[in-house]
């Protein structure tokens, strides 16, 4: 399978995993970008967050449209986020790949053991 092949089904498995869940397009996208369709680690982290704002946006707009999003409620979570983003982009090029992968592993497995309990 070629190259664009691949990224466009990479694509979709992050649309289809950010939509179904309200984000977490990254989980997929990342080792799917780095091993998958051999990006470099470091770009494959950067992509991924260019990646995944319009896929949240677009499942946002979907959920909004549906009537499941609560603005209010979304608003400290948003302005959090806006914050964090600053700070991980800053620190971004500080890290190393090694700890890049890490703390990315780390977020999964607490996520999925808040899942699971």
């Amino acid at each position: 399978m070629d190259r664009k092949w691949r990224l466009r089904l990479t694509g979709l498995a992050g649309g289809a995993v950010n939509g179904c869940f309200g984000g977490g397009g990254g989980m997929v996208l990342v080792p799917l970008l780095s091993r998958w369709c051999g990006a470099e680690e470091r770009r494959a982290f950067a992509s991924c967050v260019a990646i995944v704002l319009p896929l949240c946006v677009l499942s946002a707009a979907v959920y909004w449209w549906r009537g499941g999003m609560d603005l209010t409620a979304a608003w400290p979570y948003l302005l959090g986020g806006l914050a964090g983003g600053l700070i991980g982009g800053k620190l971004f090029g500080k890290v190393s790949v090694t700890w890049l992968r890490r703390i990315f592993a780390a977020f999964l497995l607490y996520g999925a053991a808040r899942y699971l309990l």
